[in-house]
């Protein structure tokens, strides 16, 4: 009989110690202006509905958008810059949410105008002493560009906050016309070095709005040959970065077929679907 309370007891007393552990993690994003990842979680990472999200989740799989609440890193504290590559702040470096870094003019964005506005983050695990910091990118920044650390512009940073699941803060934010990003960081101060990141496309108006991904220039070099014989993907040929493909090469792409629209040599990124000046589908 003691024996059985003895291990009772101790199973009790495991619990205990691993309940702090399963609470660990902060979790959250933007909810207004949507972050990349609520706007392609709330559309349904099976079946999203704006191109946009379609490119994210054929770049990097539904999974991202499922687990809407975690573009973080654990052991941040406070080293953003130094872990997070340029061209990179919106997956927070990791290769999970790479879909979220992809460069283009034709993301789902809120129409907002310059002032105060008032935003909401939406934290489904909230912790209390956290530092909030929210920027803004720069006017003239391309959204068909990588977004750079220096593409941000400080506008504040909210210190010592306990947010609860839906948390409102009031933020001027500056002149700006066109497209732009509204960029924040959830820093944990006691506790952990959690840090979370968002992306939340924003719409000024005015301005002019570029095409939705960069059309390239190609430099082709010239081959030794002086009649060379240009190298044909037939349809059912599978896309793939580093080949040179020529005007009406034809191409398939998660099950998808796709002509060549103009000769270029291929970059990861530039999957058809999301570099309509390259590829048209059949």
């Amino acid at each position: 009989m003691r024996r059985t309370v003895l291990a009772a007891a101790a199973a009790v007393t495991g619990a205990v110690v691993l309940l702090p552990a399963s609470a660990a993690h902060a979790h959250g994003t933007m909810s207004n202006p949507p972050s990349r990842v609520y706007v392609c979680k709330n559309e349904g990472p099976e079946t999203p509905k704006s191109d946009a999200c379609k490119a994210a989740v054929a770049a990097g799989g539904t999974q991202a958008y499922y687990d809407w609440n975690e573009v973080s890193l654990l052991e941040a504290g406070g080293r953003h810059r130094q872990l997070i590559p340029d061209g990179k702040l919106c997956s927070a470096g990791r290769d999970k949410y790479r879909g979220l870094d992809l460069q283009r003019a034709d993301w789902p964005a809120t129409n907002v105008r310059s002032g105060a506005f008032t935003l909401t983050y939406h934290a489904s695990a909230p912790h209390s002493n956290s530092n909030f910091e929210f920027y803004i990118t720069r006017e003239g920044w391309n959204p068909t560009m990588p977004l750079k650390w220096s593409d941000l512009v400080h506008i504040q940073t909210f210190n010592n906050q306990n947010p609860s699941t839906f948390t409102n803060w009031t933020i001027n934010l500056p002149q700006r016309s066109g497209r732009h990003i509204l960029y924040s960081i959830w820093q944990r101060v006691v506790g952990s070095n959690e840090a979370f990141y968002t992306c939340s496309d924003v719409n000024f108006g005015g301005g002019t709005t570029p095409s939705p991904s960069p059309t390239p220039t190609v430099t082709v070099s010239p081959t030794s040959s002086p009649t060379p014989t240009p190298t044909v993907t037939q349809p059912g040929g599978t896309w793939a970065a580093g080949t040179a493909y020529r005007a009406g090469d034809r191409v398939t792409y998660n099950g998808s077929t796709y002509e060549c629209l103009q000769p270029h040599t291929a970059l990861t990124g530039w999957e058809p679907p999301n570099v309509a000046a390259l590829w048209r589908k059949v």
